[in-house]
């Protein structure tokens, strides 16, 4: 895995918002995302990758889908969106119980840079293919967490 800084814009998102316990990550993500994903359906809204934010370290969470399109808020279903601006970013191959390993990963190369990381990061997950079922360890998430250069 290799870390890379550069800008993101924002990407519209359906999401479910939750204050969740590391321990409830694990349940909630997909739980959350099969909710949103049960909206868009209904509203014939075109959903893209899943997506979840981690606001800050409290694990104020924003589970969902990006959306291409019109979308009508439904129930605790709501409009929101990734944050814009810089990131340290990397892809991550392999199971999502080794996905902490990306985190690390991008917390140790900003200490090391000194790169101050500034608040909300977020995985987007990339669309199941068949393979993995097979091959976990092509499963792609791309992590982001947004920063400031010192």
């Amino acid at each position: 895995m290799m870390v890379q800084v550069h800008e993101v814009a924002s990407i519209p998102l359906a999401v479910i918002k939750r204050q969740a316990e590391l321990s409830d990550v694990r349940r909630l993500v997909p739980e959350c995302c099969g909710l949103v994903w049960n909206v868009l359906r209904e509203q014939q809204v075109r959903g893209g990758r899943y997506v979840a934010i981690y606001w800050d370290g409290t694990i104020r969470l924003e589970v969902g889908a990006e959306i291409d399109g019109p979308f009508s808020v439904s129930g605790e279903v709501v409009r929101s969106a990734t944050p814009s601006g810089l990131v340290a970013t990397t892809t991550h191959l392999g199971t999502y119980q080794t996905l902490h390993r990306a985190h690390t990963l991008i917390h140790e190369w900003c200490r090391e840079k000194s790169v101050r990381l500034a608040g909300p990061s977020w995985e987007i997950y990339g669309h199941w293919q068949d393979e993995w079922n097979t091959d976990p360890s092509q499963i792609r998430t791309d992590v982001f967490f947004q920063v400031v250069k010192d």
